[in-house]
């Protein structure tokens, strides 16, 4: 069996939990490929090393040469190394990275460096190769993952190399470039690492024990989920369950491998197992969790006769796309469109521009905005296969007070996303919750 193991930055934080980490793959010799994060916080008011990196880079582009923020992160790494008893010379890696960084001068690269530096030391400790990410993990011009050419290297790069680590979160673009993935990227890059090496299962180690069924800021000791779908799992993710970075899941479903999530500081707990929706046992419970996000506008469109009037939708997409903006949800009727947006997406005099041209393109009968609006959605399989779903939910709603602002459901039955107010987010939720857990 082979499993390719993934530590966020949490659990890469100090020396000390680098050695609970190199205990968890010792426990268990299928642990053979191990990716890492850079160092995260230690403790509350902390600085992670990425953001560190990223404010040494504003300094190296306003004076010529890193200053405090550099410091700051040599000091972390020299201490890390001093505290795991390593021999390796920390401060030739040092200055290969601070020369990189004041030559290179992109945001890529000197956010990179954590992941490197890191993935340096775990090597060191462990006594196993490094293998450096910009040779095997490939983008193309449009800026993608090169997936067949990245699988290619990494089977070469690793085959015959028994256990090894590889750097999370970068790659190279077409040119030979560091590039990275979005933040939190270094979830991806396991994923990755998963499917070339053809893994039985990737483990995804972090500060929780799986996902829980709700925000355990919002409600008290939420239920742990032990399994769920990929698609439940990306439904999650994109409505803010962030155990787990949402697109991580591609190269690992795309080869039906399961992804196991582990507490790197509990690891006796069981965790949550995602699996292929065709593998994945149906639950007891109708629903499996419950996320969502404030800061929505949602922009109304009603016009008489809008399904006869060919091309509607798209001379409204056609103006968001001019704008570079992503819509969320399209809810509709016959004669009616919304459109739901992340706020921050029209913010600094966006808003007016875009309804000004929607008059303008499409004359809408009437046209009103709603912001400060959240979605919440209710995720579940078991939802198809359960009568009067939707009665319940809105039933615990209802009972709170709250108006539902936008109901929107897919044909898969997958889901029912609500849009409430911002300031009924947190007495939805918590309504919700108790309708389809408490009781159970």
């Amino acid at each position: 069996m082979i499993k390719v193991c993934k530590f966020g930055g949490t659990s890469m934080a100090d020396g000390t939990n680098m050695l609970r980490i190199k205990r968890i793959l010792e426990s268990d010799e299928d642990r053979r490929y191990v990716v890492v994060s850079a160092p995260g916080k230690r403790f509350s008011g902390d600085i992670k090393v990425t953001d560190l990196l990223y404010q040494t880079l504003e300094e190296v582009l306003e004076g010529g040469h890193v200053g405090s923020s550099y410091q700051k992160i040599a000091d972390r790494f020299r201490g890390i190394v001093h505290e795991l008893g390593l021999k390796m010379d920390i401060d030739a890696l040092l200055s290969e990275v601070q020369n990189g960084i004041e030559t290179v001068r992109t945001a890529d690269y000197a956010a990179s460096r954590g992941e490197y530096l890191a993935g340096r030391i775990m090597a060191e400790l462990l006594k196993i190769p490094f293998i450096e990410a910009s040779e095997v993990i490939k983008f193309g011009t449009d800026g993608r993952l090169n997936g067949a050419t990245t699988y290619a290297l990494l089977r070469a790069a690793l085959r015959g190399v028994k256990r090894a680590v590889i750097a999370g979160f970068y790659g190279a673009d077409a040119e030979g470039n560091v590039k990275t993935f979005s933040r939190g990227g270094s979830d991806v890059s396991g994923a990755i690492v998963a499917r070339a090496v053809g893994a039985d299962i990737y483990e995804n180690w972090t500060d929780v024990s799986g996902f829980l069924a709700c925000d355990p800021r919002i409600v008290a000791n939420p239920a742990g989920i032990r399994s769920l779908s990929y698609k439940e799992l990306r439904e999650l993710s994109y409505m803010g369950a962030n155990v787990l970075h949402s697109e991580s899941i591609f190269p690992v479903r795309e080869a039906d491998i399961p992804i196991l999530i582990k507490n790197t500081f509990r690891p006796e707990d069981e965790g949550t197992v995602i699996l292929p929706t065709q593998k994945c046992r149906p639950s007891a419970l109708p629903v499996t969790g419950i996320a969502g996000k404030k800061n929505f506008t949602v922009i109304f469109l009603e016009k008489s006769l809008m399904n006869a009037e060919i091309g509607f939708a798209l001379r409204v997409l056609e103006i968001l796309f001019r704008h570079g903006i992503s819509f969320e949800h399209i809810p509709s009727g016959i004669d009616t469109m919304s459109f739901v947006i992340d706020s921050a997406e029209l913010a600094h005099g966006v808003l007016q521009e875009v309804c000004k041209e929607i008059e303008e393109v499409v004359s809408p009968d009437r046209m009103n905005v709603f912001s400060d609006v959240a979605l919440i959605a209710v995720v579940g399989h078991g939802m198809s296969r359960n009568v009067g779903i939707s009665a319940r939910l809105f039933s615990a709603i209802a009972r709170t007070g709250v108006n539902v602002r936008m109901i929107d459901q897919g044909s898969s039955e997958l889901n029912i996303i609500v849009g409430v107010d911002n300031a009924n987010y947190e007495r939805t939720v918590r309504a919700v919750y108790e309708e389809f857990f408490r009781e159970n």
